[in-house]
C-alpha cells in the first residue's frame, strides 16, 4: 500500500532547535524538517545512519566542522555519531525531509574506528592546563594533565592527526605574589624561575611541547589579552558594577590565596574562589567564616566595583556547547549544580598590580582575573604556534575547523567547561568552539594531598632519570586519577616496577631472546605451518590491539585502561608461549614451532607499537631490538617480523629495579658506623630495625648525616634517617648514588 506524506507547516514542533514533524509508516524512522532563515539545529550525533533530502532554499551542513552547502536537489547522509547542524543561509525557508535507521554493525564499526572524524583532517590543539608558577611540578601534577596530553598527542600523531600539545606558565596568579614575598623575590622573578623549572621537569618527562606561552614575557600576549577583553566588554554582558566582596580590616581586597574558609555548597574547606572538593566557585564574601592568611583578623564584607559577569544568563549556552564534543558527566552535572543557584555573578577583574589591566574604564587599580585571562591564553598559544608553523591561526579570529582537547584537574572545571565556553561566545558570536574535555581528579600521596607547604611531595626532578623515566610513566598513567581519587606510594611503584617491568614484561623478552639466539642464531624465522592454537592467538593479539587503541582514542581515552590492555598483553604471550614450549624443541613440531616463535616476535612487535605513546623510550628500544625502525604509524593488524632480521633482545635492559642491590662493604660500613655512632657495644644491630628503635636520636641522626655525606658524597635528610632501618638506608644510599650517576651520563 502506497505511503504518501506532504509537507504540513501546521504540524510542525520545536525539536533540535528547529522545527520537526514525523512521517510514520515508513519502515524506518522519517519526518520533515524546516528551518527558518538565519536558523539552525542544534549540534547532535546518534547511532543511527540518517539521510537528509533538500527540498526547499540553501544552507549549510556542518558535519564534523566542516561545511558543505546544500540546495534543493541534495542529498546527504551521514554516518552513525557523525556530529551535525543543518543551517540556513538563504532568505527562504530551508525545507528538507529526514530517513534514519539503525544499522547495528554499521555502528559498531564506527565506534570502534581509532580515528574519528571529529579529528580527521582539522587542526588539533590539544592543552595541558598551564601551571602556576610557583613551584616545581610533582607527581600529582604530572600525572594528571601533563603526562594525558602527551600521551594523546603522540597517539594521534601515530595515526596521522595533525595534533600539537600546548601549554605554559600561568604567570598572572595570586599564587605567584604570595611564593615572591615568601621568597624575597618580585612576581616576575618568581614566576620566570619557576616556569624555567616547570619546563625543564616537562622534559625530564619525556614531554615535548609545541608551544610553551611564558604570559609575562611575550610582548605580545599583554596587547592581545586587553583587546580580548575589550570585546568581552563591548558585548554588553561584561560591564562595571558593585557586588559584595571581602576586605581586610584596613581595607585590603581579598581574594584567592588571601583568604580561606568553609565552601559554601560543600562546607569543605577552601580557598577563595574556587573549591577543591566539590567543583564550585566561591566568591569570597560568601565563605563560611572566612579567614585572612598571616592574619588573625576579622575579613568584612563591602560593595566593591569590579567588571562583572552575570554567568547564569547563559546556562542555555553552557548546555549546547556541552552536546557538542566530549563533556565527562562530572562536568555536566557541575553545571546542572551551578546554574540550579538563583545567580552567578563572576567577578572579571579583581584590585591587584600584579596581571594586565583592562583598557576600559570604570574599575581603576584592576587588573584582569587570572582566570578569564586563560581563555584568551588558549587562543593566543594557538596563534604562536600558527605563527612559527607559517599558519594563519590568529587569536582574534578563531577557526571552525580548529578541533579544542583540554586536559585539567577537577579542580579547574568550573573554568574551562563552564566559564569559558560563555567568553568565546561573548568574544566571537559566530565561533561555536569545538572542545573535548578530559579531567582528571587528585593523586594522593600516602593517603593525603600533594602539598607544597607541608613538603608532601615527590618533585618530579627527585624521580626522574633518563633510566626511570618510562617506569614513571607507567605507573603513573596505571594509578592516573581517572574518575575517582587515587594513591602514590614509593614501596607500590618500586614493587610495580620490580614485579611488572622487570619480573614480567623484561624476563620474558629476555628469555625470548635467548630461545631465539639458542634455536634460530638470533634470524627472525618464517611461519611455518599453524594450529588452531596459533590462529586464537593471532586473533588475541589484535583484540588487545583494538583494545589499546579503545582507550587511547578520543572517545575513550583512559591511561588506566591502555596500561591495563599493554600488561593484558604480555600476561597473553607468556601464558601462549608457556603452552607452545612444550614441543618447541620437537623435531617432528619443527614448522608449528616457527610459527610458534614467529607469533611471540609479533607480540613483542605490537607491544613496542602499543606502548610508544606511554613509554616511547622503552617502546623505540624495543623496536631496534627486533630490528625494526622508528615506530610512525599506528598498526591497522598484527603483522609478524620480517623474517631474516637480526633480534638483539637477550641483550637489552630495559627497566632497572629501582631499589638497586646494596653491596656488601657499603652495608657493612653503615651496619658499623650506625653501631659506633649509637654506642652499641652488642652485637652488630639488626639491619631490620629502625634506627630511632636502636636508640637514635635527633643529635645521632644529625652525626650519621655528615658521615654518611663524607663518606658516600649522598645527602640524607634527618627525618630519612630516623624513620628506616640500617637496610632501607643503605638502599637510599645505592639509589641517589644511581641516580647521580644517570644524571651525569645523560
Amino acid at each position: 500500500m502506497v505511503i504518501i506524506s506532504s509537507y504540513d507547516a501546521g504540524a510542525l514542533h520545536e525539536l533540535f532547535g528547529i522545527d520537526m514533524s514525523s512521517i510514520d509508516g515508513l519502515g524506518v524512522g522519517a519526518g520533515w524538517g524546516r528551518v527558518v532563515p538565519g536558523g539552525r539545529s542544534d549540534a547532535h550525533q546518534h547511532d543511527e545512519t540518517e539521510t537528509f533530502v533538500i527540498v526547499q532554499g540553501a544552507g549549510d551542513l556542518i558535519v564534523d566542522a566542516r561545511r558543505y552547502p546544500v540546495h534543493a536537489g541534495v542529498v546527504a547522509q551521514f554516518e552513525p555519531f557523525e556530529t551535525h547542524v543543518i543551517e540556513n543561509t538563504g532568505d527562504e525557508d530551508l525545507l528538507f525531509a529526514t530517513l534514519y535507521w539503525r544499522d547495528p554493525e554499521r555502528a559498531g564499526r564506527q565506534a570502534a574506528r581509532v580515528e574519528r572524524g571529529r579529528l580527521r583532517d582539522r587542526p588539533v590543539f590539544v592543552f595541558s592546563t598551564p601551571p602556576t608558577p610557583n613551584g616545581d611540578l610533582h607527581l600529582g601534577h604530572l600525572s594528571g594533565p601533563y603526562l594525558g596530553a602527551d600521551v594523546f598527542v603522540r597517539f594521534q600523531r601515530l595515526n596521522g592527526a595533525q595534533a600539537w600539545h600546548l601549554t605554559g606558565s600561568d604567570d598572572y596568579q595570586s599564587y605567584v605574589t604570595e611564593c615572591a614575598r615568601r621568597e624575597g623575590r618580585t612576581p616576575a622573578e618568581t614566576a620566570a624561575h619557576y616556569s624555567a623549572e616547570i619546563a625543564e621537569t616537562l622534559r625530564m618527562m619525556d614531554i615535548p611541547l609545541d608551544q610553551y606561552t611564558v604570559t609575562d614575557a611575550d610582548p605580545a600576549y599583554r596587547p592581545g589579552l586587553q583587546a580580548f577583553f575589550s570585546r568581552l566588554a563591548a558585548s554588553g554582558a561584561v560591564a562595571p558594577a558593585e557586588a559584595p566582596a571581602l576586605l581586610g580590616p584596613d581595607g585590603r581586597y581579598l581574594y584567592e590565596v588571601d583568604v580561606s574558609g568553609g565552601c559554601p555548597t560543600c562546607g569543605g574547606s577552601t580557598g577563595g574562589n574556587i573549591c577543591e572538593e566539590c567543583g564550585e566557585p566561591n566568591f569570597c564574601h560568601d565563605l563560611v567564616d572566612p579567614a585572612i592568611r598571616h592574619s588573625d583578623a576579622a575579613p568584612r564584607v563591602a560593595e566593591v566595583t569590579r567588571f562583572m559577569l552575570p554567568l547564569h544568563r547563559f546556562a542555555p549556552d553552557v548546555a549546547l556547547h556541552h552536546h557538542l564534543g566530549r563533556v565527562p558527566a562530572r562536568l555536566r552535572e557541575l553545571a546542572e549544580r551551578l546554574f540550579a543557584r538563583p545567580g552567578v555573578d563572576v567577578a572579571m577583574t579583581h584590585p591587584s598590580d600584579w596581571g594586565v589591566p583592562p583598557l576600559e574604564d570604570g574599575a581603576p587599580g584592576q587588573v584582569i582575573w587570572v582566570w578569564p585571562e586563560m581563555s584568551y591564553g588558549f587562543l593566543h598559544g594557538i596563534a604562536e604556534l600558527g605563527r612559527r608553523l607559517g599558519q594563519d591561526w590568529r587569536a582574534d579570529a578563531p577557526q571552525a575547523d580548529w578541533k579544542i582537547v583540554h586536559f585539567f584537574g577537577y579542580d579547574n572545571s568550573f573554568y574551562h567547561a563552564i566559564l569559558y565556553p560563555v567568553l568565546y561566545k561573548l568574544a566571537f558570536p559566530d565561533w561555536a568552539p569545538d572542545i573535548d574535555y578530559n579531567v582528571n581528579e587528585f593523586l594522593l600521596l600516602d593517603g593525603a594531598k600533594f602539598s607544597t607547604s607541608r613538603r608532601h611531595a615527590i618533585w618530579g626532578k627527585e624521580i626522574l632519570t633518563p633510566g626511570t623515566v618510562d617506569a614513571v610513566r607507567y605507573y603513573l598513567s596505571r594509578i592516573r586519577s581517572e574518575g575517582r581519587r587515587t594513591n602514590f606510594e614509593v614501596g607500590a611503584y618500586e614493587s610495580a616496577v620490580r614485579d611488572r617491568l622487570v619480573g614480567t614484561w623484561q624476563d620474558w623478552l629476555h628469555d625470548l631472546g635467548r630461545r631465539m639466539a639458542e634455536r634460530y642464531d638470533g634470524l627472525v624465522p618464517d611461519a611455518g605451518n599453524w594450529t588452531p592454537e596459533h590462529t586464537a592467538f593471532l586473533a588475541r593479539l589484535d583484540t588487545r590491539r583494538a583494545a589499546v587503541a579503545g582507550a587511547l582514542g578520543p572517545d575513550g581515552f583512559s591511561l588506566n585502561q591502555a596500561v591495563a590492555e599493554l600488561d593484558g598483553l604480555v600476561d597473553d604471550v607468556r601464558r601462549f608461549a608457556s603452552l607452545e614450549e612444550r614441543s618447541s624443541t620437537s623435531p617432528a613440531w619443527r614448522d608449528e614451532a616457527r610459527t610458534a616463535i614467529a607469533l611471540e616476535l609479533a607480540a613483542a612487535k605490537l607491544l613496542a607499537v602499543c606502548a610508544a605513546p606511554v613509554m616511547p623510550r622503552f617502546a623505540a628500544k624495543l623496536a631496534a631490538a627486533l630490528g625494526g625502525g622508528e615506530i610512525d604509524t599506528w598498526p591497522q593488524t598484527v603483522t609478524l617480523v620480517a623474517p631474516g632480521s637480526r633480534v638483539t633482545l637477550a641483550d637489552q635492559t630495559f627497566f632497572t629495579d629501582p631499589r638497586p642491590a646494596v653491596d656488601a662493604e657499603l652495608a657493612g660500613w653503615l651496619t658499623a658506623t650506625v653501631a659506633e655512632t649509637l654506642r652499641l657495644e652488642a652485637e652488630p644491630p639488626a639491619a631490620d630495625l629502625s634506627l630511632v628503635s636502636l636508640g637514635a636520636a635527633s643529635l645521632h641522626a644529625v652525626t650519621l648525616q655528615y658521615r654518611i655525606l663524607e663518606h658516600t658524597d649522598v645527602e640524607v635528610s634527618v627525618e630519612e634517617l630516623l624513620g628506616s632501618t640500617i637496610t632501607e638506608l643503605a638502599a637510599l644510599i645505592a639509589q641517589r648514588t644511581q641516580a647521580g650517576m644517570e644524571v651525569a651520563l645523560a
